[in-house]
């Protein structure tokens, strides 16, 4: 097996066609096939179905796909971090929850790069998204919180799809609202004072459990929820209804902008604080690319963390 049949295996799995694929590789598709039946005979499996309508991976090719990418993703990482050569557009992607602060550092590490030259990709999603993104490279990196809640479950995820999470830092929870909301100018906010304004909750799937959600206290009953789907929708429902959500006070105005606030939430016997440890994802014993050491240093440079 070479690296170059990896590569001929994940650029026809991308094309779903033997023609288009020996056309990105600049080879023969006579040559191109017979690559890819060597490999094949190697293996002992079949990795694609071949038809009239282009190629498909089989079960034994999807599973084989997961493999190649991760072995030639760390080829391209050495290659990108070590050697001035190749003509390639490096990829590098984010998958994180909704945190301004995760978005703020990849525009700047962003700024940094000639982006002609690369592909870069952030997403805000939800957290089994992050998980599955990291977990077939989708994403180089993925950044997610843990807490005594969800830490047990969440740790069984990263294990199954093959991840290790990286400390970043520690915090509190904080009730996050628009600076015109009756409780804005409280020094500290509790779980009574907020009964009757809607609670805001990113939404995670009808699927989901408890622990995939981005905010703290998720098992809390609330007397009104509203879910949303993206930043922008929370901060609108935020003016439009006076709502509010959990999260860990680390906001970034220069995106969010300054019309929010984030207020200690204040903790009770029924509704104790718990702490958020905020990390990264990424493939165990992977090799950050210089694009995510750049990211994480920008982070680590938001959060002040030495």
């Amino acid at each position: 097996m070479t690296l170059t049949q990896l590569h001929y295996i994940i650029t026809i799995a991308q094309t779903k066609s033997l023609n288009k694929a020996a056309e990105q590789l600049f080879v023969s598709q006579p040559s191109l096939t017979s690559a890819v039946k060597e490999l094949e005979k190697e293996l002992g499996i079949t990795l694609f179905y071949r038809s009239g309508r282009g190629v498909t991976l089989t079960n034994d090719g999807i599973e084989f796909l997961l493999y190649a990418k991760q072995i030639y993703g760390q080829y391209e990482t050495v290659m990108e971090k070590y050697s001035g050569g190749g003509s390639y557009k490096k990829k590098f992607g984010v998958s994180t929850q909704h945190y301004s602060f995760a978005v703020k550092a990849f525009v700047d590490m962003a700024k940094a790069y000639d982006m002609s030259q690369y592909e870069f990709a952030i997403r805000e999603t939800q957290t089994k998204e992050v998980i599955q993104d990291v977990s077939t490279m989708k994403s180089e990196v993925g950044v997610l919180y843990l807490s005594d809640f969800n830490r047990k479950s969440m740790t069984k995820l990263f294990h199954s799809a093959g991840l290790e999470f990286h400390h970043l830092t520690i915090c509190q929870a904080y009730v996050y609202l628009w600076k015109g909301h009756p409780l804005a100018n409280e020094e500290s906010i509790s779980f009574e004072q907020l009964g009757k304004y809607p609670c805001l909750a990113f939404e995670q799937g009808d699927d989901s459990a408890f622990y995939l959600a981005e905010e703290i206290l998720s098992t809390n009953e609330y007397p009104q929820i509203i879910k949303a789907n993206d930043r922008a929708t929370m901060l609108n429902l935020m003016i439009g209804l006076n709502g509010y959500t959990l999260c860990s006070g680390i906001i970034c105005e220069e995106l969010n902008g300054d019309e929010y606030r984030a207020v200690p939430f204040k903790d009770d016997e029924m509704n104790p604080n718990s702490e958020m440890e905020i990390g990264y994802v990424t493939r165990k014993n992977s090799i950050l690319s210089r694009m995510g050491e750049h990211y994480i240093e920008e982070i680590k440079k938001y959060l002040r963390i030495e």
